[in-house]
């Protein structure tokens, strides 16, 4: 294969490796009834005047699967934390003891864990979809690099074909991963 579509291939698995991995972080956010610190690193909190996230402002501990400790580096955050937790759509009311927050997360229920699988499969399509479309877009700029033979091209996109089934297939596993989470009780 000439250098421009193996370049066209690569930025292509780069672009598809960001999409899977983009997918698996969002998947992360859905809470599955266990305390799990990703559920509030990126909340933004108003710190030092300006706003920071959680993650930069605290560290977090799991001593029970269903509670999550905040520890904030300087207790002078503790309030504003406190106030980004519950002003957030996450529907959990921190306990502070002045020092540290301490988050329960309540057992789902069956029809709030259906809910959460059903937003699961749609960001499992919606990275798919991306996948497809950097195919696609892949697949548009084999048709544009010159002085190359059909072969090659034709070469070229059976290895996009490849890549794509081999990241959907990885969509999948995640997929499959967090519903077996959610619908454990």
């Amino acid at each position: 294969m000439s250098e421009m579509i193996e370049l066209v291939v690569d930025d292509a698995e780069s672009k598809m490796q960001g999409a899977v991995a983009h997918a698996r972080r969002e998947m992360a956010t859905i809470r599955t009834g266990r305390a799990s610190s990703s559920f509030v690193e990126k909340l933004q909190v108003e710190a030092y005047g300006v706003p920071m996230t959680l993650q930069e402002l605290a560290t977090f501990a799991v001593p029970e699967a269903r509670q999550l400790v905040i520890t904030p580096h300087d207790a002078a955050n503790t309030e504003a934390i406190e106030r980004a937790i519950r002003n957030s759509d996450l529907g959990i009311s921190p306990a502070s003891d002045g020092r540290t927050l301490r988050l329960a997360f309540p057992p789902l229920t069956e029809e709030r864990r259906k809910d959460l699988v059903k937003v699961v499969n749609g960001m499992a399509e919606d990275a798919k979809g991306k996948i497809r479309g950097f195919r696609r877009s892949a697949r548009k700029d084999l048709e544009d690099v010159d002085g190359v033979g059909e072969d090659d091209i034709d070469r070229a996109e059976k290895s996009l074909d490849e890549l794509t089934k081999a990241h959907e297939a990885a969509i999948d596993d995640a997929r499959d991963t967090k519903e077996k989470e959610l619908l454990e009780v």
